[in-house]
């Protein structure tokens, strides 16, 4: 992973911590696929593969689960090919959420799902270019889309495959509770992600304890 980018100077959390899964899932061409493979922190390992257990049992299509390494490390690359993910130390993505903080995707605890349907939507106001003069003119919106193809998907109904809004419920009875669609801007309808404050505490526990906390943050929900 240090080769292709993917575990940086500054990680959060050691090798020994991470496990890789390997599961089966559904395409989007009605079969079934048996080479998905996801890097994800020890303490929320067996949740993440039950919940990839139950998106196929469920008949969620998903497009592709490759690691991060396959993209070197780039999220815009891989989101790009509508890839499912999820360890990767960076950074936050963009204004205003992100102010440099490193992201939960580098603690192993945040899963991007199918990006082309359930993109990453920015907005920012800009004023118009032929009233940006005048002193109270209501600025204009600009929308940034990534990635750039999933226009089509700004517009959230009605649900169409692939869609995160079937499987929210799905993913918070795994302990992923929180989830990008419901952020004002920005807008992240493919992240699903522990709470932050859960995550530090996770990367500090030993294994064993980090999974008996994470099992009880699931129970208490």
């Amino acid at each position: 992973m240090q080769q292709h980018h993917v575990l940086n100077p500054g990680a959060p959390v050691p090798c020994d911590r991470l496990r890789l899964l390997k599961f089966t899932y559904l395409g989007f061409d009605g079969q079934t696929h048996d080479d998905a493979e996801m890097v994800v922190m020890d303490a929320v390992a067996d949740h993440a593969l039950a919940a990839f257990v139950a998106l196929r049992a469920k008949r969620f299509p998903i497009a592709s689960v490759k690691l991060m390494d396959h993209f070197e490390g780039d999220d815009d690359a891989a989101t790009a090919h509508n890839n499912t993910s999820s360890f990767n130390v960076r950074r936050v993505a963009g204004p205003p959420a992100g102010g440099g903080s490193i992201s939960l995707h580098a603690y192993g605890v945040a899963i991007d799902l199918n990006p082309l349907q359930n993109p990453y939507i920015t907005y920012t106001n800009r004023p118009h270019p032929e009233e940006g003069a005048r002193d109270g003119v209501r600025p204009s919106r600009r929308i940034s889309i990534d990635p750039p193809a999933a226009t089509d998907y700004v517009r959230r109904t009605p649900l169409r495959p692939g869609m995160a809004e079937e499987v929210v419920a799905l993913f918070a009875a795994h302990g992923f509770a929180e989830w990008g669609g419901r952020w004002k801007n920005p807008i992240d309808y493919q992240h699903f992600q522990v709470g932050r404050a859960l995550a530090y505490r996770l990367a500090r526990l030993p294994a064993a304890q980090a999974r008996a906390l994470f099992e009880r943050s699931i129970a208490g929900r």
